[in-house]
């Protein structure tokens, strides 16, 4: 067995780190709560829905009208079907628990959905200014144009609602492809108000050539929200820690809740979806019996758990002399 600078016996250590070590196959991460998980896949199911009701009702007042406004709106809306799609898809893998093959869950899974909306606005709003450039070289006149704000401005209360729900209902479910489809539709609202400000402009004054240059506007908002939305999801697909906040709310349970132990140092975090992965080392006295250092680390875990749902906590048990001297919590 083998001995510390100090002379205390580190084989009971390496005891308590081997059962304390979290094993995700021999002790599966939580997932969300069956609840949560069904609400999820619900929403994401009626984006669908929603998505296919305002193509329709946008496809519509652009037949009505011949506005190419109207008809980039609803171009940009065959894309919120493709990402509802996409977005359904990756929520119901990533709720999956976790597995042999995948111990630390399907999480990530939304992420890629996320970055996959980010490129497809970018797409959709170079489609917009190639529909606008066109109605730029050859103006054409508004038919309707009353009855095609009428018409638009139903779609875009509808998806001004959806999208309130989807933001909400993605930060409270910490989904990012959720949020991510409610900031895509979002984009879509804003759309669709410049283009009803570009047909009561181009109606008044005449000047069909705003329909085209509104549009243009238009479409370069929308290629920021899906430039922001793509950079923000690859920065989680890989690994980005969690917020300051939550880390500082991680240091304050283990202080909290660390009687006993001399130190926490090296802590670690990243986030995958809801889940929040915490792994850090935990200095106990040399002499400390592998019962004891146990029940302090269940202790930690059990106050991180209550702290932030859907977590996974690895600790690592270390005796006195791996203590640190900068960047460590004292207990």
């Amino acid at each position: 067995m083998w001995k510390t600078k100090d002379g205390n016996a580190i084989g009971r250590m390496a005891l308590g780190l081997a059962l304390r070590c979290h094993n995700p196959l021999m002790a599966p991460m939580k997932s969300l709560a069956e609840p949560d998980r069904s609400r999820h896949q619900f929403i994401a199911g009626a984006s669908i829905a929603v998505a296919l009701l305002v193509l329709g009702i946008k496809y519509f007042a652009f037949l009505m009208t011949g506005s190419v406004a109207l008809l980039s709106d609803a171009m940009e809306s065959i894309v919120n079907v493709v990402t509802a799609i996409a977005a359904l898809i990756a929520i119901r893998i990533g709720s999956q628990p976790p597995d042999h093959g995948h111990p630390f869950g399907h999480h990530k899974a939304e992420y890629f959905a996320a970055v996959l909306e980010g490129a497809l606005i970018i797409v959709a709003a170079g489609l917009i200014f190639k529909e606008a450039i066109d109605a730029l070289l050859t103006p054409r006149a508004l038919d309707q144009p009353v009855a095609g704000l009428i018409v638009s401005g139903v779609a875009t209360a509808i998806n001004a609602a959806w999208a309130a729900v989807l933001i909400r209902r993605g930060r409270a479910l910490s989904s990012p492809a959720m949020e991510g489809d409610g900031k895509h539709l979002l984009s879509d609202v804003i759309t669709s108000v410049g283009v009803i400000v570009g047909l009561i402009l181009a109606t008044v004054t005449g000047w069909s050539v705003l329909d085209p240059l509104i549009a243009a506007v238009v479409a370069v908002n929308i290629l920021r929200i899906g430039y922001g939305l793509a950079v923000s999801s690859l920065s989680q697909l890989m690994d980005q820690a969690a917020s300051p906040d939550i880390e500082a709310r991680i240091r304050e349970a283990i202080r909290a809740n660390g009687e006993g132990a001399l130190q926490a140092h090296d802590i670690r975090t990243r986030t995958a979806g809801p889940q929040t992965f915490i792994e850090f080392h935990l200095v106990v006295p040399g002499g400390m019996t592998v019962q004891m250092a146990h029940a302090i680390c269940d202790r930690i875990e059990d106050a991180l758990e209550r702290e932030l749902a859907n977590t996974d906590v690895v600790i690592h048990v270390e005796p006195e002399y791996k203590a640190k001297p900068k960047g460590a919590v004292e207990l």
